[in-house]
């Protein structure tokens, strides 16, 4: 299939002249998960490095409490 300028969908306002070729390529060969977060979210958690700070925090308080109710005997579950 051949350019055609014609039937470019490239709009004048896109600008890929501070791009950079495979930036993410390594991280997508490894594996990734892209998730929408809804706009209430977005607002606090402005980046990945937020996002996952957050989550090892939620994990790391969930593996507490899964510790602690192994301890006393119970499995968690209802």
């Amino acid at each position: 299939m051949s350019h055609n300028a014609e039937s470019d969908d490239m709009r004048p306002e896109y600008d890929f002249s501070g791009g950079v070729r495979g930036k993410h390529y390594k991280a997508y060969r490894k594996g990734t998960n892209v998730v929408l977060l809804d706009p209430d979210v977005a607002e606090v958690f402005k980046n990945s490095e937020s996002v996952n700070r957050a989550l090892r925090l939620l994990m790391d308080l969930a593996g507490k409490e899964i510790q602690r109710n192994l301890t006393k005997g119970s499995s968690g579950r209802s």
